[in-house]
């Protein structure tokens, strides 16, 4: 069997920090040399930022893969194990979407009474409401979904 390892996505979590400081370092090294710091970004800023990006992408998927599926994948079927814990902490994630919810209605009810539009804030509290409902999906696969693992021999039927 294939292992699923930590370790190549936490290096590349670890390498995608290192680019984004080296892009911060980049901006820092143009606005030294011009003498303000400019409006826009470098090529050099972009590149660096996009290439952590993907790596950051990456290192984040893997280790969500290695905390559902495990070290190593056993034929068969799994069956939860009952707990209270992933319950209370299901119930605790409900209870923070919900509030974060009533905040973005009543910040979007704000913005149209005044007319003063913080999409920034909206934006941010927009992903924060995302993340927060991945991790309520998570903790459903983890503790609550039944899992088969099915194999098949390495001389199957196919030709190739």
């Amino acid at each position: 069997m294939y292992r699923n390892d930590p370790v190549i996505p936490t290096f590349s979590l670890i390498l995608a920090l290192g680019l984004f400081y080296a892009a911060y370092l980049d901006g820092r090294h143009i606005a030294r040399l011009l003498g303000h710091t400019p409006e826009e970004l470098s090529v050099g800023q972009i590149g660096l930022m996009a290439f952590g990006a993907v790596l950051l992408l990456y290192g984040l998927i893997g280790l969500v893969s290695y905390w559902l599926e495990g070290i190593e994948l056993r034929p068969g079927r799994h069956f939860p194990a009952p707990s209270t814990a992933p319950v209370a902490a299901g119930v605790i994630l409900v209870l923070l979407l919900t509030a974060m919810a009533g905040f973005f209605v009543r910040l979007l009810v704000y913005s149209a009474q005044t007319g003063h539009n913080p999409t920034w804030l909206q934006g941010a509290l927009f992903g924060g409401m995302s993340l927060v409902v991945a991790a309520l999906f998570g903790i459903y696969k983890r503790f609550f979904g039944r899992d088969e693992v099915v194999t098949e021999e390495e001389k199957s039927e196919f030709p190739w």
